[in-house]
C-alpha cells in the first residue's frame, strides 16, 4: 500500500512538473502575441508552436508510461467546504481559487461534461448512427474530391505566382520617347520656331532667334532694339495679304496681332521681351527728339 502511494506521489510530481513547464511556455507565447505582435515573425511563431507540441507529447508519454498509475481510478472527495478565504489554497492555485465552497467544487471536480454539451454529443452520435455505410462512403468521397480540387487550385496559384516572379516584367514605355518629351516640355528642345504670319515671334526674318536672346542680358537689349522697327512690317503685310484674298471687302488699315491659342510658353516669353524692347526704343526716340528741339 505504501509503495503504491509513493508511486502515485512520484507520478503526480512528474505530472505537475510537466504541466508547469507547459503553463510557462503558454504564458510566454501569449505575452509575446500581446506585446510583440508588431515585430513578431512567422519563424518565431513556428518555434513557439514546436515547443508547445513537444511539451504536450512529453506529457502524453508521462501519462502513458507503464509505471504511471491510472489516475482515472483515483477518486477525489472534498472533505471540507468553507466560504472563507483559504490562503494555502490561494498559494497553491496562484490566486485563481480563493475559496473552496459549494459554488466552485462542481466546476473543479467535474468528471463529466456539462449537461448541454453531453446532450449535443449524444445527438451527434445518434445522427451518425442513422447514416448508412454507402451514404457515409459517398460523403467521404465527395469531401475528398473537394479537398483535392482545393489543393490543386492552391498549388496552381503557387506555381503561377512563382513563374510570374521569375519572368521579367514587360516594359510598357520607350525611354527615348520619354526623354524627348521631357526635354521638349522643360527646355523646348526640338520644337519649331515657326509661327503664323499675323503674329510676332523669333522665327520671322529680321528678328532675333532663341540663341541670340538667351546669350545674355546686354546682348538681349541690343539685338531686340535693332530688330524692333522691322516688327510692324511683317504684321501689316500679313494682314494685307489676308484681306487681299477676300474679294468684295475693303482692306482695313487696322493692325491686328493674331496669337495662337496653343502658343508655347517660350514663344510668349520672346514676344513679351520684344514688346519691352520696342517700348524702350520708342522712349529713347522720344527722348532724343525732345532734346534736339
Amino acid at each position: 500500500m505504501q509503495r503504491e502511494e509513493k508511486q502515485l506521489e512520484a507520478s503526480l510530481d512528474a505530472l505537475l512538473s510537466q504541466v508547469a513547464d507547459l503553463k510557462n511556455s503558454l504564458g510566454s507565447f501569449i505575452c509575446k502575441l500581446e506585446n510583440e505582435y508588431g515585430r513578431l515573425t512567422w519563424p518565431s511563431v513556428l518555434d513557439s508552436f514546436a515547443l508547445l507540441s513537444g511539451q504536450l507529447n512529453t506529457l502524453n508519454k508521462v501519462l502513458k508510461h507503464e509505471k504511471t498509475p491510472l489516475f482515472r481510478n483515483q477518486v477525489i472527495i472534498p472533505l471540507v467546504l468553507s466560504p472563507d478565504r483559504d490562503e494555502d489554497l490561494m498559494r497553491q492555485t496562484e490566486g485563481r481559487v480563493p475559496v473552496f465552497s459549494h459554488e466552485v467544487v462542481p466546476d473543479h471536480l467535474r468528471t463529466k461534461p456539462d449537461p448541454e454539451v453531453e446532450e449535443q454529443e449524444k445527438q451527434l452520435t445518434t445522427d451518425a448512427a442513422r447514416i448508412g455505410a454507402d451514404a457515409a462512403q459517398k460523403q467521404i468521397q465527395s469531401l475528398n474530391k473537394m479537398c483535392s480540387n482545393l489543393l490543386e487550385k492552391i498549388s496552381k496559384e503557387e506555381r503561377e505566382s512563382e513563374s510570374g516572379g521569375l519572368r521579367p516584367n514587360k516594359q510598357t514605355f520607350n525611354p527615348t520617347d520619354t526623354n524627348a518629351l521631357v526635354a521638349a516640355v522643360a527646355f523646348g528642345k526640338g520644337l519649331s520656331n515657326w509661327r503664323p504670319s499675323g503674329s510676332s515671334g523669333p522665327g520671322q526674318p529680321g528678328q532675333p532667334g532663341a540663341g541670340t536672346i538667351l546669350a545674355g542680358t546686354s546682348g538681349l537689349q541690343q539685338v531686340q532694339m535693332a530688330g524692333a522697327p522691322s516688327q510692324q512690317q511683317p504684321m501689316l503685310s500679313g494682314v494685307q495679304m489676308a484681306q487681299a484674298g477676300q474679294p468684295g471687302k475693303m482692306p482695313s488699315g487696322i493692325k491686328t496681332n493674331i496669337k495662337s491659342a496653343s502658343m508655347h510658353p517660350y514663344q510668349r516669353f520672346v514676344s513679351r521681351m520684344e514688346k519691352e524692347a520696342t517700348a524702350v526704343k520708342r522712349q529713347e526716340l522720344t527722348t532724343g527728339q525732345s532734346s534736339s528741339c
